[in-house]
């Protein structure tokens, strides 16, 4: 399975689908417009009901599938994957879909989440003789489905899925079948659509409206949807949570599209009502608002039609650098983000400016921002942040697994004002945060108030299941490309 701003990162996207004429296609093009998603690893499944071929590789989507000849790739089902790894180190063996032959054939699975157990069913399966071939937390349920435990039962998948705890939303494929399941509490977004006379699934709904598809509705926490020759199935699994969701409120903040419906909203107006709240919580006397693209842009928006300021083009991205969220080290992070935007002097110039962004991790980068400002020749400089200060560590596919790594964990909101060198600083509340949402309750935002909606027994991290020397060997074994 599975940073920017100095330290944030998301885990994955995944794309499926069925009864889809050249599927390997369909699914690249659901995949290019999921690529904001992960940028580390790319792979496609694909399937004619007898054979399956796969490809994959480092690197962004078009990179991977640069010389791809979907004639290699045929058939009407498959599934597909965009990685940055969360659980599980950035090598080429973990890249996904991951795909195994069992006793009962090829599966393939695809995974967007972190599971909070990984640790406990990894040395459970190693103890009893099993080799794990990669260091990825998604490989467990290819373990469990292939234990005879499961395997030889009725409702082998959702067992399976059952003995999973934290957070996913997978794809899971046989030759002839894909699946699409989501956690009890569904912290991951995963949506259902209708292609022509088959069915696709995707992380969110834009790739589904770029692959021409007609969204039906979101996968259920604690669904397995089945999708076969003999039509769509619905199944439930896992213990029952009643009612409780713990959606992740980072997908509003940062994850998702602005074009996307994440969790039944669409992310463009909830980051607009926190752009208008936060203007509401905290004014402030400015010439112009600017954003920090693209994230900021729709909560710039908000501020600027709440507070009256007229919202400028203070800063011009250059989209031909990816998101620094999912840069898979802190150098290229680094390094990405003093390539990634550019500041418009004449803007700036004289002003008293309003910066909005969606989030300050370690604060590095919005201390560069500012001082870039400074230099072309901003007179003041006012931070407004789009959520509340992220002080406690993400369990669930988001990669700031430490505090040490979280800056408003070490330091108060006037510490972090001083080290960014910014004439002020405010982040909007959780209630604000919350209050853009139509449903509160179901969301979980532990990184901001601590309160984990699961319990937390295992070290996590991208290190927690690595096993360096062994695995470097089986480096040189797996490679990028058809299988």
């Amino acid at each position: 399975m599975s940073a920017r701003h100095g330290g944030i990162r998301e885990a994955c996207g995944v794309y499926g689908a069925f009864g889809v004429p050249g599927a390997a296609s369909v699914i690249h093009a659901g995949l290019f417009s999921m690529q904001h998603r992960g940028q580390e690893g790319a792979g496609i499944v694909a399937s004619d009901g007898e054979h399956v071929r796969f490809r994959k590789g480092t690197g962004l989507v078009d990179a991977v599938f640069a010389d791809a000849r979907w004639d290699e790739l045929p058939g009407h089902l498959g599934i597909g994957h965009v990685r940055y790894s969360t659980t599980g180190s950035p090598r080429v063996e973990n890249i996904q879909p991951l795909v195994v032959e069992c006793i009962d054939g090829v599966w393939a699975i695809a995974h967007n989440g972190n599971l909070v157990n990984a640790q406990r069913l990894r040395r459970m399966y190693q103890e009893a003789g099993a080799i794990f071939q990669t260091t990825t937390d998604s490989e467990i349920l290819i373990h469990l489905l292939a234990d005879p435990m499961y395997r030889n039962r009725p409702r082998r998948v959702a067992r399976a899925l059952g003995e999973l705890a934290g957070a996913f939303a997978f794809l899971i494929m046989t030759k002839d079948c894909v699946m699409a399941a989501r956690d009890p509490l569904g912290f991951k977004p995963l949506s259902i659509g209708r292609l022509g006379d088959g069915h696709v699934f995707a992380s969110e709904t834009c790739a589904l409206t770029q692959t021409g598809a007609r969204h039906l509705r979101d996968v259920e926490p604690g669904e397995l949807v089945v999708v076969d020759k003999n039509g769509l199935r619905s199944y439930t699994f896992g213990e029952e949570t009643d009612g409780r969701r713990a959606q992740c409120i980072f997908e509003h903040v940062y994850f998702a599209r602005p074009d996307s419906i994440v969790f039944g909203e669409t992310v463009h107006s909830v980051r607009r009502k926190l752009g208008i709240r936060l203007a509401e919580e905290h004014p402030v006397g400015a010439d112009i608002v600017i954003a920090v693209p693209d994230s900021g842009n729709s909560a710039a928006l908000g501020f600027a039609r709440g507070s009256g300021i007229p919202l400028e083009y203070g800063f011009i991205r250059n989209h031909y650098v990816g998101r620094t969220f999912i840069m898979p080290e802190n150098t290229q992070r680094q390094s990405s983000v003093d390539m990634k935007l550019a500041v418009v002097h004449d803007v700036v110039r004289d002003k008293r400016v309003v910066v909005v962004d969606d989030s300050i991790i370690r604060g590095n980068t919005s201390r560069g921002r500012i001082s870039r400002l400074r230099e072309a020749g901003a007179r003041e400089v006012h931070l407004r942040i789009a959520s509340p200060p992220t002080m406690h560590p993400c369990f669930f596919g988001i990669d700031f697994p430490t505090h040490e790594e979280l800056i408003a964990a070490r330091k108060s909101v006037s510490e972090i004002e001083r080290y960014i060198e910014a004439d002020s600083l405010r982040y909007v509340s959780i209630d604000g945060l919350l209050a853009a949402v139509g449903s509160p309750d179901a969301y979980c935002a532990a990184c901001f108030s601590g309160n984990y909606p699961v319990p937390i027994d295992e070290t996590q991290g991208k290190g927690a299941l690595e096993n360096d020397e062994l695995l470097r060997g089986f480096s040189t074994r797996w490679r990028a490309g058809t299988g």
